[in-house]
């Protein structure tokens, strides 16, 4: 049990630092992703992912894969994306979700053909489903730094978040915070897909925010409990899918996303409010 389950984490340093990067990814993206979906923006948050391809596919095209410029290219890929995808939808007929659904098609083929016109397919797999197994102290930092804004962000404007989530318009018009605050969240959404576009790629770096977010949702509904019950399963996921890379030789990010799906089809059917609990609820008042 110990040379499968901790050994590898003791005796390989690359180990501890794909554990340490995921678990902070965790630690910041999970709650992030419960917000997100309490707001019904968990399709936006995909968009979100593929809209920071062509900023980091143009750091990688003028500096290589170096973890800064392709970072701040992502950050801002995001940001516009973001806005003009608000433009569009504030300004125009067309709702929200189609132009996001516009503009995050066009970034990630724009993503693509960039870093196409300098790298190879190997360099292409890279940005695109990351190397969480290649993780080096100053993408560490980074993440560290992402992690460390997010909860503090988190913890200053908690409130207003939950109550955003629950009721917008209440909170608009009791409070002056109701814009800034879905702004604020938006620049957090963008800041942790950037951080775990180092370790998961464009492709894969919400799975980490959502699916363990999705899974607690089938276990309470209290928002706290959630974020917990959140990172837990993010945790759980980092572990287990780093574990299935090292001994099976399989790719580490797809690993950790497949790892967060079982636990989220896993609680579809078991968890309180999943659907084995839906049919014994609803054979109960058949029966009654």
């Amino acid at each position: 049990m110990y040379d499968f389950l901790v050994a590898p984490f003791v005796e390989f340093s690359f180990m501890q630092c794909a554990l340490a990067g995921s678990l902070m990814l965790s630690l910041s993206s999970c709650p992030v992703g419960v917000f997100l979906m309490l707001r019904r923006m968990s399709l936006a948050g995909d968009a979100m992912a593929h809209a920071i391809l062509p900023g980091a596919a143009v750091g990688f095209l003028l500096y290589g894969l170096e973890i800064i410029p392709m970072t701040v290219g992502g950050l801002i890929a995001g940001v516009v994306v973001a806005v003009g995808a608000g433009a569009v939808s504030r300004f125009t007929v067309q709702k929200e979700d189609a132009s996001m659904a516009a503009f995050y098609l066009i970034s990630l083929a724009l993503g693509v053909m960039i870093v196409s016109l300098r790298g190879s397919s190997v360099d292409l797999m890279h940005v695109l489903f990351g190397t969480v197994l290649a993780l080096n102290d100053e993408a560490l930092r980074l993440i560290a730094s992402i992690t460390a804004v997010t909860l503090l962000t988190l913890a200053v404007f908690w409130r207003a978040l939950v109550a955003e989530c629950l009721d917008p318009l209440f909170l608009r018009s009791v409070s002056r915070l109701g814009t800034p605050v879905h702004f604020v969240f938006l620049g957090l959404v963008v800041l942790n897909l950037v951080g775990g576009f180092q370790a998961l790629g464009t492709l894969l770096s919400v799975g980490l925010m959502m699916l363990p977010a999705a899974a607690a949702r089938f276990w309470t509904n209290r928002v706290w409990t959630m974020c917990l019950l959140a990172l837990a399963i993010g945790i759980a996921s980092c572990i287990a899918g780093l574990l299935m890379s090292y001994h099976a030789a399989l790719p580490s990010g797809p690993a950790i996303i497949l790892s967060a799906g079982v636990a989220y089809l896993f609680s579809t059917v078991a968890g309180p409010r999943g659907v084995l609990r839906a049919r014994i609820r609803h054979r109960r008042h058949r029966t009654a």
